[in-house]
């Protein structure tokens, strides 16, 4: 864990825990290469304007992550947080000097994960565009879920139209076209790299009623990449959808840039 390319000690990000206002992006790392990187440090850039009103120079960015994996060999998650440990909670709208910091975890291995069973519940994050470190809402929904015996959370609003997992994107499968849900997103990274990359999808409403005319689900993460969903509330689909495989090598197929 490094703030700024120095090791971070607890006061240092004591203003995470108390405060809790900044923005982040999360990415698997492999061989020194992540797919859509470019994508990732455009996030952060564009985010630290949403969010602090301030620049943020993505090559520095780019070295302090290169700082932090140089040692590192196998597959992990590197997550790049930028927050301004100067701002107080009675006084938040000073001028913010954004710092960058690093930090890792382990990455899950390609193919592990079982299908997602997920619940439908009504939400609607904060700034929906922007990747803030605000988990409050979503994680509190995710667990709700999973004390139901889910595994995890899909939102819905009022009038039941789906638009996004907790921390992924989900996507459908209607006869062998992708849909995605016309609704406001965080737009992740994986997302739109399938998006780029295949034919072109539909991108249209969708509510509960249209999932018994769906083929497959299917959610999106830059940590995990495409994973099955084998149901949402009462509604469920096989594994091993041929559509669902095929975006899997595609993304797979996604040449990742060197940080």
């Amino acid at each position: 864990m490094e703030l700024d390319g120095t090791p971070a000690a607890a006061e240092d990000i004591r203003s995470l825990a108390l405060i809790n206002y900044g923005h982040f992006t999360s990415m698997r790392v492999e061989d020194h290469r992540v797919r859509g990187l470019g994508m990732h440090l455009q996030r952060l850039v564009d985010d630290c304007h949403a969010v602090f009103d301030a620049d943020l120079d993505p090559d520095r960015v780019r070295h302090l992550i290169g700082r932090v994996i140089r040692e590192v060999s196998g597959p992990i998650v590197v997550r790049v947080t930028v927050f301004d440990p100067q701002l107080t909670l009675g006084r938040p709208g000073g001028h913010a000097e954004p710092r960058v910091l690093i930090t890792t975890r382990p990455a899950v291995a390609d193919g592990q994960l079982p299908p997602l069973r997920l619940q439908s519940r009504c939400y609607r994050r904060d700034l929906p565009s922007v990747k803030h470190v605000g988990l409050f809402g979503p994680l509190q929904h995710r667990r709700a879920a999973q004390r139901n015996g889910y595994d995890d959370v899909l939102f819905v609003d009022a009038g039941s139209r789906i638009s996004e997992g907790a921390t992924w994107n989900v996507g459908f499968v209607d006869g062998d076209q992708v849909v995605w849900p016309d609704a406001e997103v965080l737009p992740g990274v994986t997302m739109r790299l399938l998006q780029q990359n295949d034919s072109p999808p539909a991108i249209r409403a969708m509510t509960l009623s249209d999932l018994a005319q769906m083929t497959g689900a299917f959610a999106t993460n830059a940590a995990t990449g495409i994973r099955p969903v084998g149901s949402i509330d009462s509604t469920g689909w096989p594994p091993g959808h041929p559509v669902i495989e095929r975006l899997s090598r595609l993304y797979a197929d996604v040449p990742p840039e060197p940080v």
